[in-house]
């Protein structure tokens, strides 16, 4: 859940910023764009209002029956008559800066205002007699908006008025263009905000789903780890039981007969000594009871065997494996092959009983079926794990349809009990392969 949850987190995160990043860098750029083009606009219609009153002027400017003095006040009226939208409206000044023409502020008229500056420092009349003067064009300052008069940023477009070299023009202020600007950047604000939370949101209920679903998973394979110890461990006791049963058949069938007739042999000897029979024929019977005693013997061993082969306890794994292969080769004359890790004596007992009745089964089940002519037995320790490799020349088998075999699944469920892994590949024709992979405790085995 932790290799899902936080690299699930750590890309979101990535993506995000990246994202809210790239947002803010694109809205700076379009609101520099509308920027721009808010002020090109203003800056048209800014000429636009001059080319109007210059129109307005040009009959009086260009009428010859009118004296200079009747024309400049002509166009002074005229000038100060024009307004447009609630705060728009023209003014003129001379060459020297004296002010002809202000309706917002007339305190200002006849006012020599060359060297007047706005709070930034700047010679506003200068600048706009230079406009003027080149041939027309834009300067910006600071100036007081009317009605309230608050000091507002503005830009201005001057043209001359050649006949007297009068520098007359308008402007705008530019305080809705920044409205609309803050505006629109606090719906772009809010618009990322909202979009974080939907990813946020969108996260959180991801990394529920996340959790959930691995909650599922886990408990699902709890159950289902579960369900196969429970299997494992019934499959476990009736293997223990069938072992069991086997032992009493064996012990009642076996080993309880023959005691049986060697008793009968004992009390026949008994009953013929108190009868004074010859002793040619008592010695017969104690003949014959010493080989059932014998027999007796034999079966004890093989019993024993069975349950725990006594190699492993006196000359360990290798040893018993060895005698297992030898005794296999000269009972069927097929030729074996036998190599293993050195330290394969140091197995825990578990693993030792394993891989003897592991190679038992496959040597039965290749005398028995496979008519091979070579057997090779390979044992080897990599990386924490004990491999198992048993290889025959025979005629294989069908997998899919001896899958259910008793030997394979004991194989496999004696594997299963030490946490091991079983693997069968068989080819008709061309033999068979068994293979086991067993973990084991390096540190354990070097000791």
């Amino acid at each position: 859940m932790m290799l899902t949850v936080l690299p699930l987190l750590g890309v979101t995160a990535v993506i995000t910023y990246l994202g809210l990043t790239y947002a803010r860098s694109l809205t700076h750029q379009e609101l520099a764009v509308y920027e721009q083009r808010m002020v090109e606009t203003r800056k048209q219609a800014l000429k636009d209002h001059v080319e109007i009153a210059m129109s307005a002027l040009r009959p009086t400017l260009n009428n010859p029956d009118i004296s200079d003095m009747e024309a400049q006040y002509r166009v002074r009226e005229i000038l100060t008559q024009l307004n447009y939208s609630e705060d728009g409206y023209f003014f003129a000044y001379t060459q020297e800066g004296v002010n002809l023409v202000h309706p917002t502020q007339p305190d200002f008229v006849d006012q020599n205002l060359l060297d007047f500056q706005d709070r930034e420092g700047n010679y506003l009349i200068q600048g706009l007699l230079e406009a003027a003067n080149s041939g027309g064009g834009f300067h910006r300052y600071i100036w007081e908006k009317p009605p309230l008069m608050q000091q507002e940023d503005k830009m201005s477009y001057v043209v001359l008025i050649e006949r007297w070299n009068w520098m007359m023009g308008t402007g705008l202020y530019f305080d809705d263009i920044y409205q609309d600007l803050k505006t629109t950047q606090s719906k772009i604000n809010q618009n990322i905000t909202n979009s974080l939370f939907t990813v946020l949101f969108i996260l959180g209920f991801t990394v529920l789903l996340v959790v959930l679903l691995g909650l599922f998973i886990n408990l699902h394979e709890h159950r289902l780890a579960d369900a196969r110890l429970k299997s494992l461990i019934k499959r476990f006791i009736r293997m223990q039981i069938s072992e069991r049963r086997q032992f009493s058949r064996e012990l009642h069938d076996g080993i309880n007969q023959l005691l049986v007739s060697s008793k009968f042999r004992v009390e026949l000897v008994t009953n013929k000594l108190k009868k004074g029979v010859q002793v040619e024929t008592i010695e017969q019977d104690l003949v014959e009871a010493e080989r059932v005693i014998d027999q007796t013997i034999q079966e004890v061993r093989l019993i024993s065997h069975n349950l725990r082969p006594t190699l492993l306890d006196d000359l360990g794994l290798q040893t018993a494996l060895k005698g297992l292969l030898e005794q296999f080769s000269e009972r069927t004359n097929i030729s074996t092959e036998y190599e293993a890790t050195p330290n394969l004596d140091k197995l825990p007992e578990e693993v030792e009983i394993t891989l003897y009745r592991i190679t038992q089964e496959c040597l039965s089940n290749i005398e028995k079926h496979a008519k091979a002519t070579h057997v090779s037995l390979k044992i080897s320790i990599k990386k924490g794990h004990l491999q198992f490799k048993c290889y025959d020349d025979g005629y294989g088998f069908n997998q899919e349809e001896s899958q259910n075999g008793i030997g394979l699944i004991n194989m496999r469920e004696r594997l299963e009990l030490v946490e091991g892994v079983f693997e069968l590949h068989s080819i008709m024709g061309e033999g068979t392969k068994v293979m086991a992979s067993i973990p084991v405790n390096l540190a354990a085995v070097d000791k």
